[in-house]
């Protein structure tokens, strides 16, 4: 007589109906409480009489436990917190729209009646500068000598006219500037002054904010050193 093998005999389970019983059974990835506590205590249970496990031993199971709980509970609370900060900061941000920052190598935008000024640090002052002005394509458009300065910050201003004595379009320039201080010549970052379009998240985990001004460039906001109306 043929067996069905597909079928259990006297309760058993047949491993096609285990598997089949499994695969439908949601599987869990991780030991919560309430499991540990079971397996816990099964191990009481089913401990030999004759080689028990010594009390310590089951002491330290359960501060190993209640520690792994508190360090995942914490882990989610510090997730919780930092995207929270992150919001505040991306709010806080956005109060700079429309205000004007100082962006390094940022751009110099000029309009009918407003040219951007340009602020760079000199720490050991200087013997001469040498202001050239780029447009957009990169080419020079114009170059100012200025005579020697001070130590500290010395201010850029561009009279917004080429050297064709020539107005200069509206639109979106660049300052570069070559200082001769002490017979060495170096062309340090100029911080020019723009307006702050929009801020948005850099989505990183130091919560990093950056700013979008005019002329399309993106600045770090912890780049920034100055703000102004």
């Amino acid at each position: 007589m043929a067996i069905d093998t597909s079928s259990s005999i006297s309760g058993i389970m047949t491993t096609a109906q285990y598997n089949a019983q499994k695969a439908a059974t949601p599987q869990k990835t991780s030991m919560g409480q309430t499991e540990f506590l079971t397996l816990f205590t099964t191990q009481l249970k089913n401990q030999d009489p004759t080689d028990p496990v010594k009390n310590e031993a089951f002491v330290a199971q359960l501060a190993q436990f209640s520690q792994l709980e508190a360090t995942t509970a914490m882990k989610t609370s510090m997730e919780s917190l930092v995207s929270s900060l992150a919001n505040d900061r991306l709010l806080g941000a956005t109060s700079l729209i429309g205000k004007t920052v100082g962006v390094p190598d940022g751009p110099v935008e000029v309009t009918d009646t407003t040219v951007s000024q340009g602020v760079m640090n000199l720490p050991t002052g200087a013997d001469g500068i040498k202001l050239q002005v780029f447009n957009d394509k990169g080419i020079l458009v114009r170059t100012q000598i200025m005579g020697a300065q001070p130590v500290g910050d010395v201010t850029l201003s561009w009279d917004g006219m080429t050297d064709g004595g020539t107005a200069a379009a509206n639109g979106i320039y660049r300052y570069v500037a070559s200082v001769n201080s002490n017979g060495t010549v170096t062309k340090p970052t100029i911080n020019t002054y723009a307006t702050v379009k929009g801020v948005s998240s850099a989505g990183t985990s130091d919560g990093t904010m950056l700013l979008e001004v005019t002329g399309g460039k993106t600045v770090n906001l912890a780049d920034v050193k100055r703000i102004s109306n």
